[in-house]
């Protein structure tokens, strides 16, 4: 039964087995596709923005369209730069599997949990570290 990330991804969720040790082949595996398809979908994205702006692009006389078609392609390009700054964030995940390092809070170095990552494939926190920065967040703000 397909599941939706927090990406919008659909993917069958991983059934672990009782005994089975963290982060072995096939979660690996599963979860290099679902970065893999991510990243993908994302790039297909990039693609089509380009070939629409080009496409699109008018000079239109009414200063109004004009200004209307520039408020769209400028949010357009700032999707696209958080697009590609989450890419960076799955080649990140992505060598972080190739290190076996995938899977484990860079700040207490527990088990993120497959679920979470399975949310947030790109997590590098436990939820209980998150929780602690974004508290440390609020605090500073």
């Amino acid at each position: 039964m397909p599941d939706t990330t927090a990406s919008g991804l659909k993917f069958t969720p991983y059934k672990e087995k009782k005994g089975e040790e963290y982060m072995n082949d096939k979660q690996v595996a599963h979860f290099r596709e679902i970065l893999l398809t991510w990243k993908r979908q994302l790039m297909e994205e990039v693609d089509g923005t380009v070939h629409h702006m080009r496409d699109d692009a008018a000079n239109f006389p009414d200063p109004n369209d004009r200004a209307t078609q520039e408020s769209e392609f400028a949010m357009e390009l700032r999707t696209r730069d958080r697009e590609r700054k989450l890419i960076k964030k799955i080649d990140e995940a992505l060598g972080q599997l190739d290190a076996h390092e995938y899977g484990y809070c860079e700040a207490c170095g527990v088990e993120i949990g497959i679920r979470r990552l399975e949310a947030r494939p790109t997590a590098t926190l436990c939820i209980d570290c998150k929780q602690l920065e974004e508290i440390r967040e609020k605090q500073m703000a």
